[in-house]
């Protein structure tokens, strides 16, 4: 079955140099086709796919092939709980994100879908490889697809200042990630996870090795103050450019904090740097969401409540390791974590997909300047409004659990975190009611609502898929839940060394 792995890895590549290779305007039918596949192959896949293995940390589908001999680094993909939920993740939005562009001309539209697809193929090559070197490779492969997607076809003259911020506060951080890699390799027997897992580290070593690692995941995800870059980055990219960075990129980082920081250098948690990494969490959680209640831009509000949303799980994250180190053993700040990045991806990705929709009918990202689209478009204003309702965590929605599970997580190691974490809840009704309020009730400009229209084909189409997920998921949330419980259970007793 490893065949199905290899082909879920080389098609996106492959594809990607036949849409470069094609200079036609049919080049986005190619991409989204190659995307459907990806996505339909995934499906296929989770069918026969074990969610209770018999043996902690076996991976199925397994590719294990060596490559670099005499650094012992292996070709070693596999798949278990936590990359086939982000599998998922990617592959969906993928098709979706191909999609919504369909109504745009971008200039040199080959270039743009078949740098979508390279980004898709450095994506899964992250969620599924197991070394070391093999995992920072493709991190890096992600970055660039991105960085020229930003910085070519973004919206405003400093896009060029903006996409460089991001690429070299991103780069810098990869680069201590693989300098911490590759002292604990020094220290292991190869670049195999398991074997950087069991690598003999003290305390000091592990502290060292914790920062390094972290300081890659903080810039990524973003974590406070390492986040400057992330609002102008995603206000200035292009809209797809903007899902693709909040709705997939950003999971890498969280997905790393599971996979390689903790159970590598799980001892700091214990002491000062666990409580610092919780209490930046926390800021970040009330800094993203105190800051997007005062925009008036859509996408950079859009930006910041991200900010918040992914303080929370990283809190989570922590909170649950420092209880497990402390002898309460408990993955419920992983779980937690996982269906929430989950349910996040769909929804920011359907959040920017609105602000776009809002662009092309008022001309303008100022939502002082919008008004009255509910009286025109009561199909956009109905999906728009269940988008928003996941957003902020509504019962019956795909927020509701995670964030639910978040914070009972942080509640159990201090209430007091947790009482902070959960304003997230009362703060995004404030700023994402305010954002609805102004663009689809209101007067609104006559001259400019005489000439709008409710959502075109594609438009409903990508809303339409998206809000299946935001109600699908917040009924059955319990299958994402079983899907990663194996493989965080593994993950959170491997950091007790």
């Amino acid at each position: 079955m490893s065949y199905l792995l290899l082909t879920l890895l080389l098609l996106p590549v492959v594809g990607s140099l036949l849409v470069f290779a094609w200079k036609s305007p049919a080049s986005k039918f190619l991409a989204l086709g190659i995307a459907l596949a990806e996505m339909f192959l995934t499906f296929f896949m989770l069918s026969s796919f074990d969610f209770k293995p018999t043996v902690d940390g076996v991976l199925q589908y397994e590719i294990n092939y060596p490559w670099a001999t005499f650094i012992k680094s292996n070709l070693h993909f596999g798949i278990d709980g936590l990359s086939m939920l982000l599998l998922l993740l990617t592959n969906i939005l993928s098709v979706l994100i191909i999609l919504s562009s369909f109504n745009q001309k971008p200039g040199y539209r080959n270039t743009y879908y078949g740098l979508m697809l390279l980004m898709q193929f450095g994506l899964i090559g992250v969620f599924t490889a197991y070394d070391g070197l093999l995992f920072y490779l493709f991190w890096e492969i992600t970055l660039i697809p991105i960085w020229l997607i930003a910085g070519i076809w973004g919206q405003e003259s400093k896009k060029i200042h903006f996409t460089t911020k991001f690429f070299v506060y991103t780069f810098v951080g990869s680069l201590f990630m693989l300098l911490g890699l590759i002292y604990v390799y020094t220290k292991s027997a190869s670049f195999e996870l398991t074997d950087l897992y069991n690598a003999d580290l003290n305390s000091m070593e592990q502290t060292v090795i914790f920062w390094f690692i972290f300081f890659a995941f903080a810039v990524k995800l973003p974590i406070f103050p390492f986040h400057s870059w992330q609002p102008d980055t995603y206000t200035y990219s292009p809209t797809q450019g903007s899902m693709l960075l909040s709705g997939i990129m950003l999971k890498m980082a969280v997905y790393g904090l599971l996979r390689y920081l903790l159970p590598i250098a799980p001892e700091p948690v214990l002491g000062i740097s666990g409580q610092i990494v919780l209490v930046l969490a926390i800021i970040g959680v009330v800094h993203g969401a105190l800051i997007a209640i005062i925009q008036n831009d859509s996408k950079r509000l859009v930006a910041y409540s991200s900010l918040s949303h992914v303080g929370l799980m990283t809190a989570g994250i922590i909170a649950s390791a420092i209880l497990t180190m402390e002898g309460t053993f408990t993955i419920s700040g992983g779980e937690g974590a996982m269906v929430q990045a989950f349910a996040h991806g769909i929804n920011v990705v359907g959040l920017f997909y609105c602000c776009d929709i809002l662009y092309k009918r008022f001309k303008t990202r100022d939502i002082r300047q919008m008004g009255g689209l509910a009286r025109v478009a009561p199909k956009f204003a109905t999906l728009f409004m269940v988008i928003l309702l996941g957003a902020i965590a509504l019962p019956a929605t795909n927020g509701f659990v995670g964030e639910f599970i978040l914070i009972k997580s942080i509640f159990d190691y201090s209430v007091i975190a947790a009482v902070i974490g959960g304003t997230t809840m009362i703060f995004s009704s404030v700023y994402l009611f305010r954002f609805y309020g102004k663009a689809m009730f209101g007067e609104g400009d006559e001259s400019i609502l005489s000439s709008a229209s409710d959502l075109s084909g594609v438009e409903f189409s990508v809303l339409a898929s998206l809000v299946v997920f935001v109600i699908l998921l917040g009924l059955f949330p319990q299958p994402i839940i079983e899907m990663v419980h194996e493989p965080l259970k593994f993950i959170y007793s491997s950091m007790v060394k």
